[in-house]
């Protein structure tokens, strides 16, 4: 079944790919242009077969440290920013270089967490993102560290790789990374660790098996926000393959469908676009607390939440924002744009939806969130 998914995933036609920092900056040299080189190579051959292509890519702020000279990751975050902004430069510069060299364009895309927040940006962004893609153009994607505030960031591009998954619907998303894959357990600290093949998103073992797996000293990921990436990713249905980027042809490896790498296949089909943005939004403004009679409804029916079914509201919001649904053990079960803000939310909580336009002089919906703007997590 393994070798059957992965020829067919091979021969998808819609990828992202994403280079982290430890891979394009060799450790800590500068950008190893040799290596970009033959991963352009590879994917210029995956767009002569068809297939589109963005690239989410890493190391700015790596490039940045050292062309600055500086010995270390720096801390704060105007550092951090400044050390983007100079390293940003050479990155996209060595990019054009590279793909104009097989005569195919690129575009610099540098997103921020608000642009997918914002349920306009977000569609703003989609849709630029499969204009560049119609038009033959490879789309080059890293966060904006220059202006992005440091609890808005997306903190890794893991994550955006997954989210920009989401965005475009891509059939399969593949992370270059410094290992071959993932490992049952450290292999730098285990002689035993066995590379784990295949593996399904969202499992809970391999969440805790990544979790042991460090951060390097070029990057501010490791192999869990890999591991998170993917079942995030799954939400829109795309498959993600987590592959040693070092690896000769590895791009080329993956397009015939041979093995390489961790495989992480979704584990469940397809949400709707509407739904993949919802459950991808990483801060919501409040909670709604359930009852244990509305997580089941929820759970079970697909339905939409009633004010009934509302026990008590956190936090401040206004009608439309994004508010966390959570079961009465603390677990967050859904979320979803609330017809109420906090105030109106918190006068018709454990009521009737028939009651609402008493109780406020007036009635907007029925429900605290229809079924069509509800995920469940």
């Amino acid at each position: 079944m393994s070798m059957k998914l992965r020829k067919k995933l091979g021969a998808s036609k819609r990828w992202v790919v994403k280079v982290g920092s430890s891979l394009l900056t060799n450790d800590g040299k500068l950008l190893d242009r040799g290596l970009i080189l033959q991963w352009v190579e590879q994917l210029a051959r995956l767009r002569a077969d068809g297939v589109e292509i963005v690239l989410v890519s890493s190391g700015a702020v790596s490039e940045g440290i050292l062309r600055l000279g500086w010995q270390s990751r720096p801390k704060t975050l105007h550092e951090l920013q400044a050390a983007a902004a100079v390293g940003q430069m050479g990155l996209i510069q060595t990019y054009e270089e590279c793909f104009q060299k097989f005569n195919i364009h690129t575009a610099q895309i540098l997103l921020t967490h608000e642009d997918l927040v914002d349920r306009q940006r977000y569609l703003n962004a989609r849709s630029t993102l499969r204009t560049l893609i119609g038009l033959g153009v490879v789309p080059v994607v890293n966060e904006n560290d220059t202006v992005a505030a440091e609890e808005l960031r997306f903190g890794d591009n893991d994550t955006l790789a997954a989210l920009v998954a989401n965005l475009i619907e891509a059939d399969l998303l593949v992370i270059l990374t410094d290992q071959p894959g993932m490992y049952d357990k450290d292999p730098r600290s285990n002689d035993d660790a066995c590379l784990i093949s295949e593996a399904r998103a969202g499992d809970a073992d391999l969440e805790r098996m990544a979790a042991g797996g460090g951060v390097g000293k070029w990057g501010s990921g490791g192999m869990l926000t890999k591991v998170k990436a993917a079942a995030r990713a799954a939400r829109s249905g795309a498959a993600t393959i987590i592959a040693a980027g070092r690896e000769e042809k590895v791009l080329d490896t993956i397009a015939v469908g041979d093995e390489t790498g961790t495989l992480i296949i979704p584990g469940q089909a397809p949400v709707a676009a509407r739904k993949q943005w919802l459950a991808g939004q990483l801060n919501v403004a409040g909670k709604l607390m359930l009852d244990e009679g509305a997580v089941r409804v929820l759970a079970d029916s697909g339905r939409s939440l009633l004010p009934v079914g509302v026990k008590a509201v956190e936090g401040q919001f206004v009608r439309g924002e994004l508010v966390a649904c959570v079961s009465p053990d603390g677990k967050e079960v859904a979320r979803g744009l609330v017809n109420y803000n906090d105030g109106e939310a918190r006068r018709i909580v454990g009521q009737s939806s028939e009651s609402i336009e008493s109780l406020l002089g007036y009635v907007d919906e029925p429900e605290m969130i229809h079924r069509d703007n509800l995920v469940l997590m």
